[in-house]
């Protein structure tokens, strides 16, 4: 679904790598392989753009391996073909090892943060703009799409539930096979909302019908309304959405997003190769800002530093040098690193022992031994 939403880098050390040429700390290999979003995503033509600066700056060869999936494109992440991982929000369930992530062959990865992008547009579910819907708490009695199969996207509408104290039990769920079927049972006034990205095409078609669109007002001050959506999607954060249907710099949406991409790599994957691409995608920030469409959201002062992953530890070394880091972000980067590892110790015993041999009621097991062993550490498991 989310053709904007996703996209991602990854990179591998060809099999007899030679070193390229090293410019201001920056040494990487002369071939990087990469996985991402597929070729017609915002996040493929923002790494092209990322390959171009690296052939043209540090005679790098960026190789760029497309996936259709969430899982084609962490796979070669978890083998360790590749060092890192251009994905979508899938990179948070990984490292939590929940929904696609809970089944005997996935389980919790070593998941971190190299660089994130925060773009221009926004996250959230797209209303019918002829129902007088304004914000979250608006939405009581109304019809929300839930799409069958697509944990993340019913995951985001209960988030936005959640904001206005809300929950399933308080509209009228709709079931719809996919997400482009949800924009068409809008049009067709069978639903009311379908979950995306603003600037994806659902939402243009939506604005052009008789229904019109509108979007959910999420205001930054309303804070038990964020903590109510946090609980439930910790990824979420407020965000001043300026593209996308029926948006613009001029006539803003206060809303919400999320990273996208999020480039990651494992915790082992090699310091030097990690801090080159960090140094890059700072210092190298004015280079490729305006050659692809969310270029800007790499920018330094777009970083969350207090996100849901962990970050890697050549990133968080390369912050400390340039001044950006503080004993807050390191309390909280302590917190996710300690979190990280119950969640893998955790798996560890859980697989160790006699498991089930029926996929669901594995992951149930996994699910009840992972809430378990987050709330012993007083954290919230956020998924159950």
């Amino acid at each position: 679904m989310f053709n904007l939403k996703r996209s991602v880098m990854a990179l591998a050390l060809a099999s007899a790598p030679v070193a390229a040429l090293s410019a201001e700390g920056v040494d990487l290999p002369n071939t990087l392989g990469m996985t991402a979003y597929g070729t017609s995503s915002a996040g493929y033509a923002q790494m092209v753009s990322i390959g171009n600066l690296l052939q043209n700056e540090y005679g790098v060869s960026l190789r760029i391996l497309p996936g259709e999936n969430d899982v084609s494109r962490m796979t070669p992440l978890k083998t360790d073909r590749v060092p890192v991982c251009a994905c979508g929000i899938a990179a948070y369930y990984g490292a939590e090892g929940v929904l696609m992530f809970a089944g005997e062959n996935w389980g919790p990865q070593p998941i971190r943060v190299i660089t994130t992008s925060i773009a221009s547009f926004g996250l959230s579910i797209a209303v019918a703009g002829d129902i007088g819907v304004e914000t979250p708490y608006d939405l009581k009695g109304k019809r929300i799409s839930w799409i069958r199969g697509d944990d993340a996207l019913n995951l985001g509408t209960e988030a936005m539930l959640a904001f206005g104290d809300l929950t399933w039990d308080d509209v009228e769920r709709v079931e719809f096979p996919g997400y482009g079927r949800a924009f068409e049972g809008i049009i067709a006034n069978q639903t009311d909302t379908a979950f995306t990205v603003s600037v994806a095409g659902g939402p243009q078609q939506l604005a052009a019908s008789p229904r019109g669109i509108t979007w959910l007002t999420l205001d930054p001050e309303d804070k038990e309304g964020w903590q109510r959506l946090n609980e439930v999607a910790p990824y979420f954060q407020p965000h001043k959405v300026t593209s996308g249907a029926g948006i613009s710099k001029d006539d803003p949406w206060i809303g919400s997003s999320y990273p996208y991409p999020i480039v990651v790599a494992n915790a082992d994957t090699d310091d030097t190769l990690v801090k080159s691409l960090v140094k890059v995608f700072t210092e190298d920030y004015d280079k490729y800002k305006d050659a692809a469409p969310g270029n800007a959201g790499y920018a330094l002062e777009n970083q969350n530093m207090q996100w849901v992953v962990p970050f890697h530890n050549a990133v968080v070394e390369y912050y400390k040098e340039i001044g950006h880091w503080t004993d807050e972000m390191q309390a909280h980067q302590d917190m996710l690193v300690k979190r990280q590892q119950i969640l893998l110790d955790t798996w560890d015993e859980y697989t160790a022992g006699d498991t089930p041999s029926d996929e669901d009621e594995f992951k149930a097991g996994w699910m009840e031994a992972r809430a378990a062993a987050l709330e012993e550490a007083g954290m919230n498991p956020v998924f159950r």
